[in-house]
């Protein structure tokens, strides 16, 4: 059998000390960009991968990080969100030779529970956080765990975590502003669970928004369920006081949205605008094409990876992500014509 290709061998080859060697490998902080890039290159070229084993026994760690999503499957598969976050994750990952360890529970209790064991288990060196929701049960976990954790979207000001944050609330200022500035009088906010921090600063913005503004404003909490919304929506149109605008806060509501509307003659555009939480190639491709937030979860995911393992590395605090970009399409060029 080939002989195992070692750390040693790798710091040999790139010509620096093994400690150097194993900082570049691990994405830590105290080697150059040059000597990083090196020793990722010699360590592709000789085919190097950790010995998990050798570094778990020696507390060295496990080169491997934890995600758990506490939604139903069928709610994961049906939109792009997570698969563009997790290719986020894994692209950050790769080239230093970390894993994703990912996990699908019914419930944060659940999570909680999967936290506990892979702890005990020396099955991750840290984890990322997603979807932090009122009275959440997991910080103050991870925090009596000691495991490391970055908090993907929203901070914990309760139990100091860092945290890869997005001021959702200003985003959902630069949507309403957008359909104020086009004419629209009565708005609809279709969102996901209300109980989620992040859903739940969306709201707050976009009733404060609208209604400073004299804009008649509805929030109506889908739980990311598309059926859901497509009732929602069938049920705003047969009232007299009919909705001239929409946001959903995924593509997936939208589309159910959508099809209400055209079911009640409605026409995109013209009779109703709609706006998307999150851009996406289904935003992009659907006729009217959706006016949508430039928010990239691939991005995001790489960014939140990459936080961890400078956490990991003894780095500390949030960092927050740019302010996203309203993207203007079809789907709002137009308003109808309603009094002053």
């Amino acid at each position: 059998m080939a002989r195992r290709i070692t750390l040693k061998d790798v710091a040999s080859r790139a010509g620096v000390s093994e400690s150097a060697a194993s900082f570049a490998l691990n994405g830590r902080p105290g080697v150059s960009d040059a000597t990083r890039a090196r020793v990722l290159e010699v360590a592709e070229a000789l085919e190097w991968r950790p010995n998990h084993a050798a570094r778990t026994l020696s507390g060295a760690g496990t080169s491997t990080i934890g995600l758990v999503i506490a939604r139903g499957t069928q709610e994961i598969g049906s939109e792009s969100f997570f698969l563009r976050l997790l290719a986020g994750i894994q692209d950050e990952l790769s080239p230093r030779h970390y894993g994703l360890l990912l996990q699908i529970v019914a419930s944060l209790d659940e999570e909680v529970a999967t936290y506990r064991g892979w702890s005990t288990a020396a099955r991750v060196d840290g984890v990322l956080v997603v979807d932090l929701h009122t009275d959440d049960p997991r910080p103050a976990a991870l925090e009596q765990l000691d495991l490391p954790a970055v908090l993907v979207g929203v901070a914990d000001p309760e139990h100091r975590r860092p945290a890869v944050t997005i001021d959702d609330g200003a985003a959902m200022e630069r949507v309403v502003a957008h359909l104020i500035d086009t004419g629209h009088r009565h708005v609809v906010h279709l969102c996901g669970d209300l109980t989620a921090r992040h859903v739940a600063a969306r709201a707050a913005a976009f009733r404060g928004a609208a209604e400073g503004a004299g804009v008649v404003a509805e929030v109506v909490d889908t739980g990311f369920a598309p059926a859901v919304a497509a009732r929602a929506v069938a049920a705003s149109c047969e009232g007299e006081q009919r909705p001239d605008a929409y946001v959903f806060d995924n593509e997936v509501l939208a589309l159910a949205g959508m099809h209400s509307l055209t079911q009640a003659g409605l026409r995109v555009p013209d009779d109703a605008c709609v706006v998307v939480w999150e851009d996406s190639p289904v935003a992009r491709a659907i006729d009217p094409a959706l006016t949508a937030l430039d928010r990239d979860p691939f991005t995001l995911g790489a960014h939140a990876a990459r936080r961890l393992l400078e956490v990991l590395a003894g780095a500390d605090g949030d960092v927050e992500e740019p302010l996203p970009s309203l993207v203007v399409r079809q789907s709002t060029r137009c308003a109808r014509t309603v009094p002053a």
